[in-house]
């Protein structure tokens, strides 16, 4: 047992060793899973699913860098009741921009950051009844909301992440992958 911990940690300094920090240059692009939604909805929930690419662009005074990148998300509701059924369908579309913060210099593989979006909601919304029991205003819309998140990298292309933040879920986690 001590034998295979020993291994593990071994293997575990290694990747720390290659990972670098987020520096200008660097491309990042996370897939994720969301969890909990301030969408609108009833019914059963489809996983919420996203991905976002960052792009470091400036280096600014003391510790980090800005980058500029892009998000895409989707999530749904199926509701069912005495044979009605209605649906509905987001897709969250957005330009970010955010602060990496690189001064961990013992823990280069770290990156915590922090940002913004402008994003648009597509809202579809579909329904067999011709009541329309829930034919509110489900209209598409442009957003604004904030974001603060950290990135682990295990190699220095290879890592998880967790965002929390609005997209189409508050909490996103996943993989990312540094280009």
């Amino acid at each position: 047992m001590r034998k295979s911990i020993l291994i593990l940690l071994a293997c575990f300094a290694v990747a720390i060793a290659q990972a670098q920090p987020f520096q200008k240059g660097t491309t990042t692009a996370n897939m994720g899973i969301g969890l909990g939604t301030t969408l609108g909805g009833l019914g059963k929930a489809r996983p919420a699913v996203s991905a976002s690419v960052d792009h470091s662009i400036w280096s600014i005074g003391g510790p980090g860098v800005i980058s500029l990148g892009g998000y895409v998300g989707n999530t749904g509701y199926k509701y069912r009741y005495s044979g009605y059924t209605a649906k509905w369908n987001y897709t969250v579309i957005g330009a970010r921009g955010a602060y990496h913060y690189n001064g961990f210099e013992k823990v280069p593989d770290l990156d915590v950051y922090g940002g913004v979006m402008l994003g648009y909601n597509i809202m579809k919304y579909s329904s067999d009844d011709s009541e329309e029991h829930f034919s509110g205003n489900y209209d598409d819309g442009l957003g604004f909301s904030c974001f603060v998140g950290g990135r682990w990298f295990f190699s220095d292309s290879f890592g998880v992440y967790g965002e929390l933040g609005y997209g189409v879920s508050v909490l996103n986690v996943g993989v990312t992958f540094k280009f």
